[in-house]
């Protein structure tokens, strides 16, 4: 019977998946695929408290606005700061992906992707604001586990999944068998490091002051883990900070990487340090099968190379790196009954206070 009325207001309602990004955040809807796939950025009015803009429009806004609009990233390395922001992103995803059935149809069913090792008040906090959206059941997904099922590896089998899901606030890596997660790291270093990076070499090599917008342009154009077979440059338009006057400067892909090669060496250890505390048994299917990188981090140029070349496993990216996560908590959506189990459990979480 319960499974007859879970049917029903599903076909009445909607089944949702959001990958709720740091940087990027992407909805996926049963039957329909991935519609939305937008900036995790709000502009908010600070004078009247009213949101005027959401997603790829308010992006558009960063840097350009008047002291009182405010064009701001509600989620900081994953996790949520700003709770109620946060809630008007999601019921702006909601809302414009909703196709209601009757005037009074029920919410959606939604699954949220979020970094894995948050604590309970973190879990607390994403299904209090996606319930408060308007969804009607909330279900959680570990993102590495959501990247590696959207990868399509065989994760409820007895082997060795080693995955790498790389986004703009955390860096994870998990090693994934029999549709649980045997050791995992989460780190606070991914995109949005790499892009402070590039800002503060700017300002100390060249004593140029560049937004966030100008370092991600640069690390996407020319940025790098490994050295590249073709030199590479591109121009940096900043102000001097000594004169305070506009100049540019070209840049070599050889200085971006310099400039992220802390960073970078950093989510490399996490790696290493995850094989070492792999079982002997799930270390050999892992040799066979590869490392998988996923998000957007994956598309750093040469990052597989150097992944393999430190730890000595075969390393590739996913295909289209940056729904990984999305399309993995879509296909638990597709068949929840049968993927339960690769779920976070939600029940034992405190009410608020």
């Amino acid at each position: 019977m319960k499974k007859i009325l879970r049917k029903l207001l599903s076909y009445l309602g909607q089944d949702i998946a959001i990958d709720l990004g740091t940087a990027n955040s992407l909805v996926y809807v049963r039957d329909r695929g991935i519609v939305i796939q937008e900036p995790s950025v709000v502009a908010v009015n600070q004078k009247t408290g009213q949101i005027l803009a959401i997603g790829s429009e308010a992006k558009k806004m960063v840097g350009r606005t008047p002291a009182h609009i405010v064009a701001t990233r509600p989620l900081v390395k994953g996790v949520i700061s700003d709770f109620e922001v946060t809630e008007q992103m999601l019921r702006y995803f909601i809302n414009k992906v909703a196709r209601r059935k009757l005037l009074f149809s029920p919410g959606p069913r939604v699954i949220v992707g979020i970094p894995f090792g948050v604590t309970e008040v973190e879990k607390k906090a994403v299904q209090d604001a996606t319930l408060n959206a308007g969804a009607r059941e909330v279900y959680l997904i570990d993102e590495p586990m959501a990247a590696a099922i959207g990868s399509r590896l065989a994760v409820q089998e007895a082997g060795g999944n080693f995955i790498v899901d790389i986004g703009g606030g955390t860096a994870e890596v998990a090693i994934i068998s029999l549709g649980g997660i045997v050791t995992a790291k989460s780190l606070r270093i991914a995109g949005d490091k790499l892009n402070e990076d590039i800002i503060q070499f700017a300002q100390e090599e060249y004593k140029l002051l560049i937004g966030e917008r100008t370092a991600e342009a640069l690390k996407i154009g020319i940025g790098s883990a490994y050295p590249l077979k073709e030199k590479k440059e591109m121009p940096l338009r900043g102000r001097n900070l000594v004169s305070g006057l506009p100049e540019e400067i070209m840049v070599s892909d050889v200085e971006v990487r310099k400039a992220m090669e802390r960073s970078v060496r950093q989510i490399v250890g996490e790696i290493k340090a995850a094989v070492e505390q792999t079982p002997p048994e799930l270390l050999a299917d892992i040799m066979v099968g590869g490392i998988h990188l996923s998000g957007g981090g994956a598309l750093l140029r040469g990052l597989d190379t150097l992944i393999a070349k430190e730890t000595k496993i075969p390393t590739a990216t996913v295909e289209d790196p940056l729904t990984a996560v999305v399309r993995g908590a879509g296909m638990v959506l597709e068949n929840l009954d049968e993927l339960q189990d690769v779920l976070v459990e939600t029940n034992d979480l405190e009410p608020p206070r």
